[in-house]
């Protein structure tokens, strides 16, 4: 190798060091302790942070009357836009509510595709009214929720708009039964 390309290679890491020092904005989703999602909202917006809580309106019933409450769409998580150095980090994890930034350590910290933050905020604009959903994928175990056949588990085979197919077997006889199901009252095992 002659000189050159040593430099060359040097400047190269050192390019590679900046960028691991100054990440470039985005989103990142912060855990918070139960029912302390705007708490933590109000502390990190004080410090100047972009947040963003979206949030969608339910019916609660207290008692006999019904009344229409605002919560979080995802209960326990506010999503943070923006550099997250090891300064910020630091100053993040102090926040008052907040259990984790997901991530493996600060300068790894798990990131949310900027279309889907998109997607979230023209749902939270429109005022689209919006269900909570279990993420599901076919050959996943559930559990069915509510209905007829509650408590039932088996392997989800196909999801289709809010249809699924739930296989329950007999592993002794391999074989098993396959059972159209509401994917509204299914949870994940």
């Amino acid at each position: 190798m002659n000189a050159s390309t040593i430099e060359l290679n040097a400047s190269a890491a050192t390019v590679t060091a900046t960028l691991a020092l100054s990440p470039t904005p985005a989103w990142h989703a912060l855990w918070t302790r139960s029912h302390c999602e705007q708490m933590v909202v109000d502390q990190l917006a004080a410090k100047g942070f972009e947040l963003f809580l979206p949030r969608v309106g339910r019916w609660a019933r207290h008692g006999d009357v019904r009344r229409r409450i605002v919560v979080p769409m995802f209960p326990g998580y506010v999503f943070l836009h923006g550099r997250v150095d090891k300064v910020a980090y630091l100053e993040i994890v102090k926040t008052r509510g907040l259990a984790q930034i997901l991530g493996e350590r600060w300068d790894r910290l798990a990131t949310i595709d900027v279309r889907e933050i998109e997607a979230l905020r023209r749902i939270v604009a429109v005022k689209a009214p919006a269900l909570p959903y279990a993420y599901l994928r076919a050959g996943q175990r559930i559990r069915i929720t509510r209905g007829p056949l509650a408590e039932l588990e088996g392997i989800l085979v196909r999801a289709k708009e809010n249809r699924g197919l739930l296989v329950v077997a007999v592993e002794l006889l391999r074989c098993g039964v396959a059972v159209q199901v509401d994917c509204t009252s299914v949870t994940p095992l």
